[in-house]
């Protein structure tokens, strides 16, 4: 199953919903069905884009619904987290970026 099938959208979806803090990914949902709403691929491919250029190769996943962006994967330090999170904010369109990140040897 790869990261951009409808199966994979739809459980990438969910699991945003069970681990951000306020479920209006169901907001969304209703609002824009799973292939999100007008302008979120562009957001999407357009965060990506400027994750690639400019902090390198992360373990991280994109997704966008109704401009909220959600960020989620591996990364080896906080600081990586965070420049990830403000890569994101910053592109145009974006209102929110909810990260989900583990941080590799955190010893939790």
């Amino acid at each position: 199953m790869t990261l951009a099938s409808p199966s994979m959208k739809r459980i990438t979806l969910l699991i945003c919903c069970a681990v951000s803090t306020s479920c209006s990914v169901s907001e969304a949902l209703h609002k824009c069905g799973f292939d999100g709403c007008p302008g979120d691929a562009a957001i999407t491919a357009e965060v990506e884009a400027r994750i690639a250029k400019e902090t390198g190769s992360f373990d991280v996943h994109v997704q966008t619904l109704d401009h909220v962006v959600y960020l989620y994967g591996m990364v080896d330090t906080d600081l990586e987290r965070l420049v990830l999170a403000d890569t994101a904010q910053k592109v145009p369109g974006v209102t929110r970026v909810v990260e989900s990140f583990g941080v590799r040897g955190a010893g939790y």
